[in-house]
């Protein structure tokens, strides 16, 4: 498989970027990384770490989205940004996936615009995987829409129910709506008839489930307008961050505090790794017709080589047409 890689996305670009990319194609025999950016920046990079040769390649672009940029404006203005050359890439039939650490309003709107929709997608949604007591569970949308329609939640079931078949391997994900309240007369207009759309399809509804509820394991996919979900998502990371402090701190001062975190570093460490944003690497951008993966602007060498792994497997087990087989199944089978 062939991933395009924004080396110029993020906010430690190039260097994470191209790390995350000498590491991956060390580790794995079946992915090449193109990487699109500055070129002499990137041949800087390249030249201090030792890679396999035909394994990375390189394609230039002269210009670099900010993140504090107007994504309508840098779309339009910014024709040679490394995420409109990158897309290109895919769009063209010479990559197979894209991977970008940067404006992540530019990089779905660039991904959108030049590889449409899957066919019966009404919008597109962020898919991000997140840690339980259990295991893991995939909340969307987490950005991609403000606004929603009751439709547009039923979709976003069922993109979320074919992710975490073919890439978790779950064979019935249990589904769940986000709300104020388990039974379904509570919420607004918009859960209280996206409830009745999710009933009806062929996903493994298990009604609505309370924000308390979502990393108990309760359900596998959880489905939310892109406000309420990119809200959680960023109070969730705030928090795992703000307990881990709070920890470390607590720690240091009782008596006996040293001693008391030598023993629990493991447990603390492994904390860490279970919330850490780096060891998921990207989220999926659901319902184009191609593979599109948006990373933390924050992100590591490590997230990076994470979300080349995820563009790997989404790419290869082609979920973005089983997206779209899914969306048309369930739309006849609901008209006759």
């Amino acid at each position: 498989m062939k991933i395009v890689l924004d080396a110029m996305g993020g906010d430690h670009a190039p260097q994470v970027n191209i790390e995350g990319a000498v590491e991956t194609v060390q580790e794995s025999d079946d992915i090449e990384v193109i990487l699109v950016g500055d070129e002499a920046a990137i041949r800087k990079e390249l030249k201090s770490r030792k890679h396999k040769p035909g394994r990375i390649s390189i394609v230039h672009a002269s210009q670099v989205v900010e993140m504090h940029e107007a994504t309508t404006t840098a779309i339009r203005k910014k024709r040679d940004s490394s995420i409109r050359v990158g897309v290109g890439l895919v769009k063209a039939g010479r990559a197979d996936a894209f991977v970008s650490a940067g404006h992540s309003g530019v990089v779905m709107g660039t991904s959108l615009l030049l590889l449409g929709t899957s066919k019966g997608v009404d919008r597109p949604a962020i898919a991000t995987l997140m840690p339980t007591l259990k295991d893991t569970f995939i909340l969307l949308d987490v950005g991609a829409n403000v606004d929603c329609k009751p439709e547009n939640l039923q979709q976003f079931a069922l993109m979320g129910n074919i992710y975490c078949r073919l890439i978790l391997g779950r064979e019935q994900p249990k589904v769940g709506l986000l709300s104020i309240g388990e039974e379904d007369v509570k919420g607004n207009e918009l859960t209280k008839e996206a409830f009745k759309l999710i009933k009806q399809s062929s996903v493994n509804f298990i009604g609505n489930i309370e924000g308390k509820d979502i990393f108990t394991g309760i359900a596998d996919v959880v489905v939310c307008d892109g406000f309420i979900g990119n809200v959680a998502l960023k109070i969730s990371e705030g928090l795992a961050e703000t307990i881990l402090k709070m920890l470390k701190k607590e720690i240091a001062n009782v008596t006996a505090g040293k001693l008391g975190y030598l023993m629990l570093k493991p447990a603390i460490r492994n904390f860490k790794k279970r919330t850490d944003y780096d060891e998921y690497g990207g989220a999926p951008l659901l319902g184009i017709n191609g593979t599109s993966i948006i990373s933390h602007g924050r992100s590591s060498a490590k997230a990076i080589r994470n979300a080349l792994r995820v563009a790997n497997d989404f790419a290869r087990k082609r979920v973005y047409e089983a997206i779209s087989e899914a969306i048309q199944s369930d739309l006849t089978a609901r008209t006759g």
